[in-house]
């Protein structure tokens, strides 16, 4: 079944990575620092309310739910705005979250797995976030890599699958897609006409799979997705 694979494309945010710790300590962070350089902001908005603020615009503007970064510093600027603080700061600020939003602390399975599929498969990354590979330090690993906000697509469409095999020159049904969101990774990739990998970390509360979906494999770490993929 996985003799014709030829390429393995990864989500990103918990399923290389566990997210939540990462967004809550750079949002913690950025309101640090506009306790000090901006702090009109910091007394009005609160962290939980800063994040109202850009949920409401990212419902009102669908453009908004590709670009995530974008919707953050839209909202950042209305807040000093309506402060009164400069808006020159606001460029200043998210260069404090992005940098926060990758100090990721990478799953212990990642590097010796991705090193040793990357030797038999082409490789590459497909996520809504807006993750830095770079600066994360694991851009190296991954033949292609693709980003909603770049796109112009997001998961599940299927476009941003297809992006990706494009990129590569395969098929979708040459490449799996490993992932933890039923509804974005498993069934979107499986309409685009790719195999789908469910990622199921046990550090992780458990999502619930939709009857509907079936997902071609489950993993608790990559380790087990190589073990899958052997002939």
């Amino acid at each position: 079944m996985t003799n014709s694979i030829k390429a393995v494309l990864f989500d990103l945010d918990d399923t290389l990575w566990p997210v939540n710790p990462v967004i809550e300590k750079a949002e913690a962070t950025l309101h640090a620092w506009l306790s000090i350089h901006a702090p009109r902001v910091a007394r009005r908005f609160s962290i939980s309310s800063l994040r109202k603020r850009r949920l409401a615009m990212a419902e009102k503007n669908p453009r908004y739910r590709i670009e995530l970064r974008a919707v953050r510093q839209a909202s950042l600027a209305e807040a000093f705005l309506e402060s009164g603080e400069d808006g020159t700061k606001v460029e200043a600020a998210m260069a404090v979250f992005d940098h926060a939003r990758n100090e990721v602390t990478l799953y212990d399975d990642v590097i010796p797995a991705l090193t040793k599929l990357k030797s038999r498969y082409a490789t590459g990354s497909i996520s809504n976030g807006f993750a830095d590979l770079d600066a994360i330090g694991i851009a190296h690993h991954f033949n292609v890599s693709i980003a909603a906000h770049r796109c112009g697509y997001a998961k599940p469409d299927a476009e941003i699958f297809h992006a990706a095999c494009d990129t590569l020159k395969i098929k979708p049904s040459e490449a799996v897609y490993v992932g933890d969101d039923p509804e974005s990774d498993i069934a979107g990739a499986q309409f685009a006409g790719l195999r789908a990998a469910w990622m199921v970390r046990g550090d992780l509360r458990p999502r619930e799979m939709p009857p509907h979906i079936q997902p071609d494999a489950i993993l608790t770490d990559l380790h087990g997705l190589i073990g899958w993929l052997a002939p």
